[in-house]
C-alpha cells in the first residue's frame, strides 16, 4: 500500500528548487504534482483539495530552518499534514460500558470481517483480556463455519447457532453464554452485503440496541478506492462507528482509502491487517506518524523493532548476544535467524521499514524478488549441510563436501564458497567486537543484497 503515492511524492520532492527560500512557483509546481499523486492514489477529491490548500498555505515563502534544505522543509510540512489527515492514533476504548465489553465488526462482504475478528481476538488475548467470538453472519456461505474454524485454531471461546435464527437473536443468546463464561470482551462478527442496503442496516441497528457496544469497527478493504468514502459515510450515518480496520494493506492498494475514510468519518483508524494468516504479526495497531514516514520513504523502524521483539523472549535474545560476543555463532544460528526474518513478513515489507531502503526499492536499485531468491539460496545451502558441518564449516568443509552440498541445494560450488566467505567475514567482525573494536559491518547480509 502507498507504493505509487510514495514514488510520486518522492519524485516531486527531488525536483524542488535548491534556494535558501521556497518560492511560490516551487510550491505551485510541487502542489500540482502532489495533487495528481493523491488523486492517482484514489484519495477523494475534497480531501485532496483540503490537504493541498493546507500545505500550500504553510509552504509559500516559508523560511528554511537552519538545519533544513528547501526540499526538506516542504517534506516536513507534507509529513506533518499527512499525520494531521490520518488523525490521532486510535486505541480501543472500553470506558463507559459494562463487562463483557462488546465490539461489533461491520462492513461489506469480502472486506475481511471474519478474519479480522479472529485476529483481533488474538490481539486482545495478548493484551491480557479474555475474548469471546459470536458468529452472527448468517448470510454469507460458510461464514459461521469459517469463524468456528478460526476460533478453534486460536483456542478462542465462541458461540454459534448456525444460520437459521435471526442475527440479533443469535447475538442476544451469545451474550448470555459470554456472561456465563466470565469473559471480558465479546467480538460480534456481523453480516455484510455486496453493497449497503436498508435490511442490513436495520439488522445492525438492532444488534447495536441489544448489546450497547463499546466499539463499532468498520472493516474496510484497502483496495476499495474512491468507493471507500461512500461506504464509510453510509455505515457512520446509521451506526456512528467508533473506528476503522483497514485490511489487505499488503496488496496492490493505492492507499487512498486510509486518507479518505479517516477524513470523512472523523473516526480513527485503529488497526491494519495483512493477509489471511491468523497471527499476531498480521494485525497491527495503526500509527499515523509511522504511516506518514512510510509514504515519504522514511522507513518505519519502530514497527520493525516491534516485529523483531515479538519473535524473541529475553532469554533467547541473551543467548544470541552471548554467542555473538563469544564468537561462537554458527551457520545453524544464522539459519535460525533467516527463518525468523521470514516470519516477520514479506521481505519487501521488512526492507521498506528500513529508512532509505524504500526509496531504493522504488528506484529499482533493490530488487525484492532477487533478495528473496538469495535468502532461499543461502537457506538451501545451509540445509544441505550436516549438523556437524554447520557447527564447524570452515574447518571440515573440503572440496568433496562442498560439491555434495552444492548438488544437494541446486547451486554451484562457488555459491557455497560465497556463503563460507561471508561467514568468515562475520566471524572476523565478531572477534573485533569482542576486543572492543567497531568495524564497518560487512556480514552475511552483504551476500543477500541487503
Amino acid at each position: 500500500m502507498f507504493e505509487s503515492l510514495s514514488q510520486r511524492l518522492q519524485n516531486t520532492f527531488d525536483n524542488l528548487g535548491k534556494g535558501g527560500k521556497i518560492t511560490e512557483q516551487d510550491v505551485t509546481n510541487a502542489m500540482r504534482d502532489v495533487r495528481l499523486a493523491l488523486l492517482e492514489a484514489d484519495v477523494a477529491l475534497p480531501i485532496v483539495k483540503d490537504f493541498v490548500a493546507r500545505v500550500r498555505e504553510r509552504a509559500i515563502g516559508a523560511e528554511v530552518h537552519k538545519k533544513l534544505r528547501p526540499t526538506e522543509q516542504v517534506i516536513k510540512i507534507v509529513h506533518e499534514e499527512l499525520i494531521a489527515t490520518l488523525g490521532e492514533p486510535g486505541r480501543l476504548s472500553f470506558s463507559g460500558s459494562h463487562k463483557p465489553h462488546v465490539i461489533m465488526m461491520v462492513g461489506l462482504q469480502g472486506s475481511g470481517k471474519t478474519t479480522s475478528a479472529a485476529k483481533l481476538a488474538m490481539y486482545l488475548r495478548k493484551e491480557g483480556r479474555q475474548p469471546f467470538l459470536i458468529a452472527a453472519d448468517t448470510y454469507r456461505p460458510a461464514a459461521v463455519d469459517q469463524l468456528v474454524t478460526l476460533a478453534k485454531q486460536t483456542s478462542i471461546p465462541y458461540y454459534e447457532e448456525g444460520v437459521k435464527a435471526s442475527p440479533p437473536d443469535i447475538v442476544a443468546r451469545g451474550m448470555e453464554a459470554a456472561k456465563k463464561a466470565s469473559v471480558s470482551v465479546v467480538i460480534v462478527d456481523t453480516a455484510g452485503r455486496l453493497q449497503i442496503d436498508e435490511t442490513l442496516m436495520r439488522e445492525l441497528e438492532e444488534i447495536k440496541r441489544r448489546t450497547n457496544p463499546a466499539e463499532i469497527l468498520l472493516v474496510a478493504d484497502a483496495m476499495t478506492g474512491q468507493e471507500a468514502v461512500n461506504i464509510a459515510t453510509g455505515f457512520n450515518e446509521r451506526l456512528s462507528i467508533t473506528g476503522l480496520i483497514l485490511t489487505k494493506v499488503d496488496g496492490d492498494a493505492r492507499g487512498g482509502a486510509a486518507l479518505s475514510m479517516r477524513a470523512v468519518t472523523g473516526v480513527p483508524i485503529k488497526f491494519m491487517g495483512t493477509g489471511e494468516k491468523i497471527s499476531l504479526d498480521t494485525l497491527e495497531p495503526f500509527h499515523p506518524d509511522r504511516i506518514a514516514d512510510r509514504i515519504l520513504g522514511m522507513g518505519d523502524m519502530m514497527s520493525l523493532i516491534e516485529r523483531a521483539e515479538s519473535l524473541y523472549n529475553e532469554e533467547e535474545a541473551m543467548k544470541l548476544q552471548k554467542k555473538m560476543m563469544e564468537n561462537t555463532f554458527t551457520l545453524q544460528d544464522f539459519l535460525d535467524q533467516l527463518r525468523n526474518i521470514k516470519r516477520m513478513g514479506p521481505i519487501s515489507q521488512i526492507l521498506g521499514m528500513i529508512p532509505g531502503v524504500s526509496k531504493l526499492q522504488l528506484q529499482g536499485q533493490i530488487n525484492n524478488q532477487d533478495v528473496e531468491a538469495r535468502i532461499k539460496k543461502v537457506e538451501a545451502i545451509i540445509c544441505s549441510m550436516t549438523p556437524r558441518e554447520r557447527e564447524r564449516p570452515l574447518k571440515i568443509l573440503n572440496a568433496s563436501r562442498k560439491k555434495r552440498i552444492a548438488a544437494g541445494s541446486g547451486v554451484e560450488v562457488r555459491d557455497v564458497n560465497d556463503v563460507l566467505k561471508q561467514y568468515q567475514q562475520m566471524q572476523g567482525m565478531m572477534e573485533m567486537l569482542r576486543k572492543g573494536k567497531f568495524p564497518k559491518i560487512p556480514g552475511l547480509t552483504d551476500g543477500l543484497g541487503l
